[in-house]
């Protein structure tokens, strides 16, 4: 495909060069908007203005919606006022608002007053609720009907207003005031009697979204629910808005990556890698950086602490990067597979024990697993030369013991540290696998050399 994205790319820049626009209509014409926008968006900006001049007015708001942020700022600034205007007029509600919550304030103000009377109040309410709700994504292209309609009525309705509506897959049911009964798939009204009513096909399974939940609440119902929309009412249950899917593939998107960036140990970057600014990715990245630095210095007091012992058993140094790395990597694991797990609702707060117990016997199990790696390394190199002294044998055990205890110890604390932080409603995300791993360190320096001095104490120290 690369090959053919890249011929017809140059088929459209040949024919805006040429201003052959009949020609250039007819190239564009079996494309869809998803399809055309990745191979747009490599034109240069003054051919992607051209285009957006010469096109349908439908198709360029259609394509104009999967369009980078970056580019669709770019492409207006090369459009006049009553071109900029036309086709922000022609954006689906949804999308408008995603555009203009990325833009300053006072340049979304300025795009707004070009807005038409109807369509500048549908954005300015949109865009009064809170970043990150329900309210911000939902649109008002939506096909609802009566209950006490027959179902010819209804499908009458629906073709006559149901074109340019964001999806027909499922039709609301409301009452003459516009409060929501039900809502049902449109295949129930292909399959049933015209003469029956629309009353005849409600069940009452749906749910419901209020504009002020959370994107994240939403996205679970509609996991939960398998469904290509959901209903949004205010708080007399009218009927205002609906959330489709397309929107929530991109919010799980978006979630997913806030999640990895912060288990990385860095902030959310809030926009593409590639497009966000030196300066501010260093400045995200740089706060976390410090952190864990500042806790890396704790180790060293932890080490400082211990010097006489080390100076008695120069061997246990030989180890200390062993030891406490294996810690760090089990409290990471551990950290990665609950934010997960309670990120997919896979458990509640309120099973905390339930996981401190599956994690003890967990990294009890995994503690002793390299606790008989690490003792059979040193008795086979002890029986090859003469490296770990006359005591390898108490070197071995204090390796293996302090091992056990401290992967069992960071399995616990990465377990438990994200369950805490969402307790305290705090994003479990936080508790990074580089920022569980610097908790770690510490602790595990103080249970290796508490072991060694338990068990070498009287030989080695």
């Amino acid at each position: 495909m690369p090959a053919d994205t890249a011929k017809v790319r140059g088929e459209i820049s040949a024919l805006l060069l040429t201003k052959d626009f009949p020609a250039l209509k007819l190239k564009l014409a079996p494309w869809l908007p998803a399809d055309l926008a990745p191979i747009l968006a490599e034109l240069p900006v003054e051919q992607l203005a051209v285009l957006f001049r010469s096109c349908p007015q439908e198709l360029a708001a259609a394509t104009f919606s999967y369009l980078e942020h970056e580019t669709q700022r770019k492409v207006l600034k090369t459009l006049t006022q009553p071109q900029v205007a036309a086709l922000l007029n022609a954006l689906p509600p949804d999308d408008r608002t995603a555009f203009l919550n990325e833009l300053p304030l006072d340049v979304a103000m300025q795009l707004l007053s070009m807005l038409t009377p109807d369509e500048r109040q549908v954005a300015q309410s949109l865009l009064a609720y809170p970043d990150h709700s329900v309210g911000r994504m939902m649109t008002l292209d939506y096909v609802a009907v009566r209950a006490e309609w027959t179902v010819r009525e209804a499908l009458d309705f629906i073709r006559e207003h149901g074109y340019d509506r964001e999806t027909l897959n499922v039709i609301f049911v409301v009452d003459d005031k516009g409060h929501l009964i039900d809502d049902i798939r449109v295949r129930r009204f292909l399959l049933c009697p015209l003469d029956a009513t629309v009353r005849d096909l409600l069940d009452g399974n749906y749910t419901m979204l209020s504009p002020t939940d959370d994107r994240e609440k939403a996205l679970e119902l509609f996991k939960k629910f398998d469904r290509v929309a959901l209903p949004v009412v205010d708080e007399n249950r009218k009927l205002i808005g609906i959330v489709t899917v397309d929107d929530m593939l991109d919010v799980a998107e978006e979630e997913a990556t806030e999640d990895i960036q912060k288990l990385g140990g860095s902030e959310a970057l809030d926009e593409p890698y590639t497009t966000i600014a030196l300066s501010r990715m260093v400045k995200k990245r740089a706060s976390w950086l410090v952190v864990l630095f500042l806790g890396e210095m704790l180790t060293a007091t932890a080490m400082s602490y211990f010097e006489d012992e080390i100076a008695k058993a120069v061997v246990l140094a030989l180890f200390v990067p062993l030891v406490i790395s294996s810690g760090g990597n089990a409290g990471s694991q551990a950290a990665t597979l609950v934010i997960r797990a309670l990120a997919l609702g896979e458990f509640k707060l309120r099973d905390w024990w339930r996981i401190m117990r599956r994690e003890f016997v967990a990294g009890f199990a995994l503690g002793m697993i390299l606790g008989v790696i690490g003792f059979v390394r040193i008795a086979a190199w002890s029986l090859f030369s003469n490296i770990y002294g006359p005591h390898w044998l108490l070197v071995a055990s204090t390796v293996g013991i302090a091992l056990v205890g401290i992967v069992l110890w960071g399995s616990l604390m990465g377990s438990m540290l994200p369950l805490v932080l969402k307790r305290l409603g705090f994003d479990p995300a936080t508790s990074s696998a580089p920022f569980v791993a610097t908790l770690v360190d510490v602790t595990g320096l103080i249970i290796y050399f508490s072991v060694a001095f338990v068990i070498l104490r009287g030989t080695m120290l």
